[in-house]
């Protein structure tokens, strides 16, 4: 018998002084059987760093052609393609040919040597790559529960991801 994925929610309030934006998001999301938290909790960052009301994750895990999230407009059309990880860059460069914006978000210890193995990503314009650090992943995991409360701080650069229990400074970079 399979294992069936786990579902957490989070109500999410973004309040990003540099760019003047704010809201309140809530997101349901799978946790896959082979999915880490970390990789969870990595999708809701993303979710945060692109935060639209028309941005949804997808099944990324069970349909490999996919990203971990996307925004469409109202006519269905992809508008963006957000990857989560160290994905392959061929299948970057055919979302990027797909839609105006394509991001990624990479983690993990083998970050540096993937891009610099990606040399395809360096040449498409609309792809941008965003690379989170060690010690943020490790920090986001602490905020993890299956029904999370969460508060977003922007303020001069600097993120501030806060929850019930414990609150995590995001470290961004970004590589392109």
């Amino acid at each position: 018998m399979a294992l069936k994925a786990t579902i957490y929610k989070a109500d999410l309030n973004i309040a990003n002084m540099d760019v003047h934006q704010y809201g309140d998001f809530q997101l349901t999301m799978a946790l896959h059987p082979s999915e880490t938290i970390e990789r969870l909790m990595v999708r809701v960052l993303a979710f945060a760093r692109f935060a639209d009301e028309r941005l949804e994750f997808t099944k990324d895990l069970f349909e490999t052609d996919e990203p971990a999230l996307w925004e469409k407009d109202l006519t269905g059309q992809l508008v963006k393609w957000i990857e989560v990880g160290l994905p392959d860059e061929d299948k970057v460069k055919k979302a990027a040919a797909r839609c105006s914006e394509v991001a990624v978000i990479a983690y993990g210890s083998a970050v540096a040597e993937w891009y610099k193995r990606s040399s395809k990503l360096k040449t498409l314009k609309n792809v941008q790559v965003w690379q989170l650090s060690e010690a943020t992943t490790l920090a986001i995991q602490d905020l993890c529960e299956r029904t999370m409360q969460l508060q977003l701080n922007v303020m001069d650069g600097e993120w501030t991801l806060i929850g019930d229990n414990a609150q995590a400074v995001i470290e961004w970079t970004q590589l392109q």
